[in-house]
């Protein structure tokens, strides 16, 4: 009798780097012979892959940890918490949740088969949240491919952060930053394009920093020249980044090098000087702009995006105001913004109390984005009637005669077209601007020809 086979589970949340390390877990217990469902009742191992930045997503785990309960009464199931909040929290959720058999930490990833293991064969629950030394940090890099023809990949190239802006839990759960070796990182981006991958994402908590505290290691613009020099890559994009390590070199390649998107995260936080020094950011709001102008005249046509957050203690109206005039001088195409969390180890949390009423900080959060959701419209007006390029990336999820790609600038543009375009820097006109995506149509000629 054919044995059946065994069925894994994967809840993500939170940022590009926990998709990228639920997708490498998954490939890690492909080779021990597990296979991904959609599907937590029918599973044998459900990982919860976590975010701690905020506590919205926190408490969706804890949640969801009660929902799963069921699932392991009177089975042969392992449920995991893996990811950035079972570091912050470690033994506490073993104590917590008695049902929760395993609480790893990021940098465990690479060892998941074998406390997997400890746990079925030992009968035993595992708590692996110790943080490794730079320099015996093992990254996860299988390749890591979803269902279908993929166009889009993730590459990590770094992993922790050394700053310690006061409100960011990261440095607590990510650790101390590491960058991976740019030879690994390029030999990646080579196998992805052998399998037909034509846009790389590159991530770190502070990829504008990369390679400076590994010995003879290139910094962050050459590591973008090495990556453009892959033959079938198209487009390169990256994430994400902080303003004081933005160098001319990275400026450079914006102005010179044609496969670099013209899009940019470049996280502020805060429109004020005394709020950015409370903060503990490296810049002031004048540096900030003069960055903001050079990339601007570098690549005239590039799309900015930027991290606000509302609330942080001690902010003021004033303050507030100086965030808004901020939002209306830069024109980001979007943005994400956040009312303040306490976050636990933060200096913000240490040194700062919490002193800005919810109600304040809920209204302060509609006017930051009311304003921006007035300039994101009037961006996306302006695309309707140009003609832009757009990398096909596959079939539209709500009709599958329509495909859908993005343009450099990082917007989602669907239209009607042809399969066989799938992986194609193509023209569209567009027709018609929405909240978050553009639609359009191919040149006449395409389209007859599918």
């Amino acid at each position: 009798m054919e044995e059946l086979t065994r069925k894994v589970h994967i809840r993500t949340y939170g940022c590009q780097m926990n998709e990228q390390d639920s997708g490498a877990m998954l490939k890690l217990l492909e080779g021990e012979g597990y296979a991904g469902t959609s599907d937590p009742e029918e599973a044998d191992i459900i990982l919860i892959n976590t975010c701690s930045v905020r506590e919205k997503p926190e408490q969706k785990v804890r949640s969801l940890l009660g929902r799963y309960k069921p699932m392991t009464e009177g089975r042969d199931v392992v449920l995991g918490v893996t990811g950035c909040y079972a570091q912050q929290e470690a033994g506490g959720l073993l104590q917590r949740f008695p049902w929760v058999d395993l609480v790893m930490g990021p940098d465990a990833i690479t060892r998941l088969p074998a406390l997997l293991l400890d746990i079925q064969l030992k009968k035993q629950r595992v708590l692996a949240t110790e943080q490794l030394d730079r320099n015996d940090y093992p990254f996860a890099n299988e390749l890591v491919f979803r269902d279908g023809r993929q166009v889009t990949a993730f590459v990590n190239i770094q992993k922790g952060c050394d700053n310690l802006c006061s409100f960011c839990i990261v440095p607590f759960t990510r650790g101390r930053e590491v960058s991976r070796a740019a030879s690994d990182i390029v030999a990646e981006v080579t196998r992805l394009a052998d399998h037909g991958v034509r846009e790389v994402t590159l991530l770190g908590q502070n990829v504008n920093s990369y390679g400076l505290k590994r010995s003879g290691e290139v910094p962050f613009h050459e590591l973008i020249a090495q990556v453009s020099a892959v033959e079938g890559i198209k487009r390169i994009r990256f994430t994400t980044s902080n303003p004081w390590d933005l160098d001319p070199g990275l400026i450079e390649q914006f102005r010179s090098n044609d496969k670099l998107v013209s899009y940019f995260h470049l996280p502020v936080q805060a429109g004020a000087d005394s709020m950015l020094s409370r903060m503990r950011r490296k810049h002031t709001r004048v540096e900030y702009l003069e960055l903001v102008a050079s990339l601007k005249e570098a690549r005239p046509d590039i799309a900015l995006s930027t991290d606000i957050i509302v609330g942080f203690p001690g902010e003021t109206d004033e303050e507030h105001a100086a965030t808004l005039s901020l939002l209306e001088e830069v024109r980001y195409d979007f943005i994400y913004s956040f009312r303040y969390d306490p976050r636990p180890f933060t200096h913000a949390v240490r040194k700062f109390d919490d002193d800005v009423p919810r109600e304040t900080k809920s209204a302060r959060l509609q006017e930051v984005q009311g304003l921006q959701r007035t300039i994101t419209e009037e961006i996306m007006n302006a695309y309707v009637g140009r003609t832009v390029p757009v990398l096909v990336e596959g079939p539209s999820k709500k009709d599958a005669t329509w495909l859908t790609g993005r343009v450099s600038q990082h917007w989602i543009v669907n239209f009607p077209g042809p399969e066989r375009l799938v992986g194609e820097v193509v023209d569209v006109s567009v027709e018609a601007a929405f909240s978050n995506s553009l639609a359009g149509a191919l040149p006449t000629r395409l389209s007859v020809l599918g």
